[in-house]
């Protein structure tokens, strides 16, 4: 059987997740990870095979078409398995822990994720896309192991188990000496030593934007006057926003790129991507003033907006890669690329600057005579050949967008993946303020209120812990420490730019259920799932900045930031200690650690809070706001006040800015060109 078919239903019918959805009619008996299901497992004395995946992912639904709809496929996994869809958004925990074993076992990883393990859910193989003749075999082949040698996968179960466990061991680090600048140089030779300096990023591809790269490498460059460096990440920026990566016609950015220069896309499109790169962009336009910047930021918010925001003010996680073609076929790409006589019809004289500007070339041609848009000169290189104003372009290719947009509203969108995650909609909100900062735009800040709203009334359980999940207005799944790390910190985020002190308190709040429900005392930080959830086969601790940042870096940020910020110097201390565990961790790949870097930077130059009391103090605040102040915390009243960094400080009749540093202040003074020369970058 090559289709689905709705006389097949199984148990993930009952779901709400749009990719357990997809496989409900499967004829495969999938269920729902949940005890009940384990306990069958182990009952039956039945393998598990849990395979994991998310609905944007373009391979997870070849490998459902191939072999997950075929009955004879079915029968060999429905005989042998208690199978287990498994939406790696919606359950992370499950998704890194058997990733981890994926990765010990095979040496690589990604997804669709498919693992067997033990009826106690210890894995014992696995891998990520297989082929279906291979997948019959090697099902066939464990199942008659299992059978008839169990013994020998019960060996191989505990052997795995403890390398799994050895990887979760963080030693403390008993060497507490202060962090010095002088770390940052050889790590950032090696740095550079990866970067591509014809297209931006790395020399490799796939290439993933890796936002908080970027973000820490333009505040070291800033700080350090490091011209090469802020160059590199400014190429970087221009290549990602001028490559296929990015939708010139809707906005937002797709999750990376196949090749080398950010030409053709996995098509999908990411809440965590384009929330990110929306912080990204507009502390770049912070640096640069480069108006490209505030388009790229502007027009990825209106997509938000339109696409990926429902009416109670939540986000939605992901469009799909995959959309009908014009004869009717799902295809990767079908919504958004184009063939050469489509773009003459439509565009008609406007063709030829269009297709100098977009390369509807042999450079811009992808597959099948499709061409996937991308740039590779300035605007003022392509107005000066055409001989027009730099105005008159930029008039005419906005007329562009606009046909093309009207075109691509008569095809079939990509699927929506309509849940929303508490840490995904966090990590938005965050890039919301950003862009208020940058850009003034009041609908910026409003926006990121109204979100926050979304999770204080929905996302937070009676007894004050997150949910993780939202969908049809129903909340679910105890939140993991990415829901947590990312809520504090929108929530500092919003703090800092409303200054609303319900946002200084929410995150004491939720920082206390942090401490009950997540700390490790051996390695002094934090588990990823919580102490009430029941436990999988590890705990894993999150370290290695990824695409997201890790939860145990966002954490150490958050306090080192509200310490700051309430003058409780014990929370800057455990960010302190956190630091220190991992350190030795860094100079190896500090790829993966540029949040830890990040917050590195704090202790080891000058960093500085800012108290701005006053009548006019928001507006005082708003000039500091849309500078690039990375180095610098902001406290804002026009009342007595009781946080630390305020105290004291309001004199009746004057807007004051005072200058502290540890919090001892400067004496105040009342206007920002003369608070500025007191905040050293270096």
């Amino acid at each position: 059987m090559s289709q689905k078919s709705a006389e097949y239903t199984n148990d993930l019918i009952h779901e709400s997740s749009p990719y357990l959805l997809q496989h409900a009619h499967n004829p495969v008996n999938w269920k729902a990870w949940n005890d009940a299901v384990l306990e069958e497992a182990q009952e039956k004395n039945k393998l598990l095979l849990i395979s994991v995946g998310y609905s944007a992912c373009h391979w997870c639904h070849v490998m459902e078409h191939e072999s997950f709809e075929d009955e004879a496929v079915a029968e060999i996994m429905n005989s042998n398995y208690v199978c287990i869809k498994v939406d790696r958004e919606e359950r992370p925990d499950i998704d890194q822990v058997y990733m981890n074993a994926v990765q010990v076992m095979t040496g690589m990883g990604g997804w669709p994720m498919n693992v067997v393990a033990l009826p106690d859910g210890r894995p014992v193989w696995g891998g990520t896309y297989f082929r279906k003749e291979q997948w019959k075999d090697a099902l066939k082949q464990i199942a008659h192991l299992y059978k008839n040698q169990p013994e020998k996968m019960i060996d191989y179960a505990d052997q795995l188990e403890k390398g799994l466990q050895q990887i979760q061991i963080i030693e403390p680090n008993q060497d507490l000496n202060s962090f010095h600048r002088d770390f940052f140089i050889p790590i950032i030779e090696k740095w550079k030593r990866s970067f591509d300096s014809k297209n931006g990023g790395y020399q490799r591809s796939p290439k993933f934007m890796m936002p908080n790269n970027f973000e820490f490498l333009m505040r070291y460059a800033h700080q350090n006057s490091d011209k090469e460096l802020m160059e590199h990440c400014l190429l970087t920026l221009d290549k990602i926003s001028w490559g296929g990566v990015y939708d010139p016609i809707e906005g937002g950015f797709s999750r990376y790129s196949v090749d080398e220069r950010w030409h053709v896309p996995h098509f999908e499109k990411m809440l965590y991507d384009n929330a990110q790169l929306v912080r990204l962009y507009s502390k770049a336009y912070k640096i640069t003033k480069d108006d490209w910047y505030k388009e790229v930021v502007e027009d990825t918010l209106n997509f938000i907006a339109s696409e990926m925001t429902d009416p109670s003010n939540a986000f939605y996680s992901a469009l799909d890669a995959d959309s009908e073609n014009d004869k009717g076929v799902k295809e990767e790409g079908a919504y958004y690329v184009w063939t050469k006589p489509q773009l003459q019809d439509i565009l008609k004289d406007d063709f030829q600057l269009f297709s100098e500007y977009y390369n509807i070339n042999n450079y811009g041609k992808w597959e099948e005579n499709n061409y996937v848009l991308i740039r590779t000169k300035k605007r003022e290189t392509i107005a000066s050949e055409f001989e027009i104003t730099l105005d008159e372009l930029k008039k005419r290719i906005h007329e562009c967008h606009k046909k093309l947009k009207k075109e691509k509203s008569k095809r079939e969108k990509p699927g929506l993946d309509d849940k929303s995650l508490t840490s995904w909609n966090a990590l938005m909100i965050s890039g919301y303020c950003e862009a208020y900062k940058a850009f003034g735009k009041r609908e910026y800040l409003e926006v990121a209120v109204n979100s926050a709203g979304f999770i204080l009334k929905n996302q937070i359980q009676k007894n004050g812990r997150l949910y993780h999940s939202y969908k049809n207005g129903k909340s679910s799944i105890n939140g993991y420490l990415e829901d947590y790390a990312f809520t504090i910190s929108a929530f500092l985020d919003l703090y800092e730019t409303t200054f609303d002190l319900k946002y200084l308190e929410k995150s004491e709040e939720l920082f206390e259920i942090v401490r009950k429900d997540f700390y490790d005392e051996t390695s002094e930080l934090y588990f990823f799932t919580s102490a009430q959830d029941r436990p999988l086969v590890t705990k894993t601790i999150e370290i290695s900045d990824n695409v997201i940042p890790a939860s145990n870096s966002e954490m150490a940020k958050n306090l080192f930031r509200f310490g700051k910020l309430t003058g409780n110097n014990s929370h800057v201390e455990r960010a302190e200690k956190m630091l220190h565990n991992i350190t030795d961790k860094i100079p190896e790949y500090p790829q993966s650690h540029s949040n830890w870097l990040d917050l590195m930077m704090n202790f080891s130059f000058p960093f500085y809070e800012i108290a701005i009391t006053g009548e006019n103090f928001k507006k005082t605040a708003r000039v500091f706001l849309e500078k690039y102040l990375p180095n610098t915390v902001i406290a804002a009243t026009n009342l007595d006040s009781d946080l630390a960094l305020l105290k004291d400080r309001l004199v009746k009749g004057k807007d004051l800015i005072y200058i502290c540093k540890e919090g001892s202040c400067q004496l105040p003074v009342e206007n920002v060109s003369d608070a500025m020369p007191l905040i050293s970058e270096v």
